[in-house]
This record gives structure tokens, sequence and C-alpha cells, in this order.
């Protein structure tokens, strides 16, 4: 009887899919272990392994052994982290001195603003139409206070002698500042026409005296002389185009310069030599003392 052949089996070429997928699995129970220990907290690990300590070493599951094999014996518990208190993390006599300066620096910056809005509002009143009419500007400037008022409402073309009008604000704003005890400086500018005639040979010399006619004003009216000084830049800083009529318009004019005493306070303070219970902080008018004015250009001045 002729044996049967047997039928020849064919070669599987997908059992690599086995391993492939016993090795994913193992990979998903890896990730899945680590994103669960992530979910742990110190107090939550410790209590796991006190479990698995209490259980390898034969405690009953009703809690008898418990009092032998307790968490606190096993695994203390973690002190909290704290920095060590140090000699050099402790608050020293000098910055306590700093933090008491900067507020006091503070609340008299507070202050000055205060006042600056109430002598600002003040000489508003005073000017009335003219600062509607854009001829006087009140102007706030890291310098402090600045009213700057149109040549043409103080002055003829070419000379420097008040008219009758404007000398009459000019007192009222003398009343204004009288009490107050900032540092005044008055500036006189013009534009760049040169001006040549016998009483002023330059643009200097009109600036300069337009700024003193003003300050004498100002101190006939009660105003400290000591806190006053005058200044003439001729045409070096002007406030607009020199090459329109109206940009000369602009820069023909007369700065009156309520100085912020800020700075003087703050080196005060920061030297350690202000005086605790002292609120007069006023300075002279020098332009040494003045900020932005040492770099900037010479101008000529007429102490009073």
């Amino acid at each position: 009887m002729p044996r049967r052949h047997r039928s020849e089996e064919r070669e599987n070429h997908e059992r690599w899919l086995v391993s492939y997928a016993d090795f994913i699995t193992l990979l998903l129970a890896l990730f899945v272990v680590m994103y669960a220990a992530s979910r742990l907290n110190d107090g939550q690990y410790d209590q796991v392994l006190t479990g698995s300590f209490v259980s390898a070493f034969g405690a009953q599951p009703d809690g008898r052994d418990k009092a032998v094999l307790t968490p606190d014996v096993i695994l203390p518990k973690r002190a909290p982290k704290t920095t060590p208190i140090t000699a050099s993390t402790l608050p020293t006599p000098d910055d306590e001195l700093a933090v008491k300066k900067a507020r006091r620096f503070v609340e008299a910056q507070r202050q000055q603003k205060d006042q600056m809005d109430i002598i600002a509002r003040e000489i508003t009143a005073v000017f009335g139409s003219l600062v509607e009419d854009g001829q006087v500007r009140v102007i706030h400037s890291n310098l402090g206070l600045g009213v700057e008022i149109n040549a043409s409402v103080l002055f003829s073309p070419g000379q420097a002698l008040l008219q009758q009008d404007s000398s009459r604000v000019i007192e009222a704003v003398a009343q204004v500042l009288k009490n107050d005890s900032h540092a005044i400086q008055v500036e006189g500018h013009t534009d760049n026409i040169p001006i040549i005639t016998e009483k002023f040979p330059s643009n200097w010399e009109l600036s300069a005296v337009r700024a003193s006619s003003v300050v004498r004003l100002m101190i006939g009216n009660g105003v400290d002389a000591t806190r006053l000084t005058a200044a003439g830049y001729g045409e070096n800083r002007p406030v607009g185009p020199n090459d329109t009529e109206e940009g000369r318009m602009r820069n023909r004019r007369v700065t009156i310069m309520i100085l912020s005493s800020l700075p003087d306070i703050s080196a005060g303070i920061l030297s350690g030599n202000s005086s605790e219970g002292s609120s007069d902080t006023s300075t002279g008018a020098s332009p040494d003392a003045i900020p932005g004015l040492s770099n900037t250009v010479p101008a000529t001045l007429i102490d009073t």
C-alpha cells in the first residue's frame, strides 16, 4: 500500500507579531507604572512602602501587630525643608535704615506731586484765557513745573521792559509762589533772528535781561530773592522750528520753572544726613544744583 506524502507546512512569516505584541504590552505596563508613581506624593509613598514592610515582617491583617511596626518606626517622617538661618540672612541695621529712607522718599514724592498740582491749578486760574489761547502753557517735567509765557504777552518786540498789563499778571503769579519753598528759575528765550542794538548786542543779552525783569518784579511782590535765579539762553533752546513764523513766536518766551526739590531730598536720604523731622527741603537757586542744566548749553546768568 503506497505511503501518503505529508503535505509540506508553509512557513509563517508573521510570527514576529507575537513578540512585537508582547513588547508593546510590556512597554504599556511600564508607562502605566511610571505614571502611577508620579501621582504619589511623599506621604502616599511612605504608606505604600510601610505597608510592604509590615506585610513582609508578618503583620496580621487585623492590625494587631501595628503597634510593633509603625510608620514612624520604619520610616521616620521627613522634616520639612527649611532655609538655615545664618547671619547673612538676618536683616541688618543698614537694611532697615535703607527701607526707612526709601519710605520717607516715597512720602516726600507724593507730597511734592500734590504741591505741584495745587500750584499748577492756581497759576492756570491766574492766566485764564491766555492758557486757552495757547499763549501760556503749564508743563510738568522732571525738573518740576514750568510756566511757559509767550514773550508777546510780557514785552514789546526787541524790548525787555514789562508792559503794564503783563506786570499785573506776574504780580498775581508772585502771590501764588511767595509762600512756597521751592527754588524758582526764570528763563529767557528768543528766536534765531539776530538783534543788534546799542542796548542788546545779541539775543543773549535780550533773553537774560527779560528774565531778570521778571525776577525783579517777583522779588518786589514778596518772593524771597534767595529762591530766584534769572537765566538767558538766547536762541539755543528752541521748542519749535525757527523756519516758520509760528515756530519763532513759540520760541520767543519766558519760562518760570518751579524746581522740584526731590533730587535734594533723595540725596539727603541716601547719605543719611536728612533730619528726621525736617520738612523744609528748599535749596538755593544755583544752576549747578538744577538737574539737567549742568551738561547743556551754557547760560548767561544774572544773580539777583
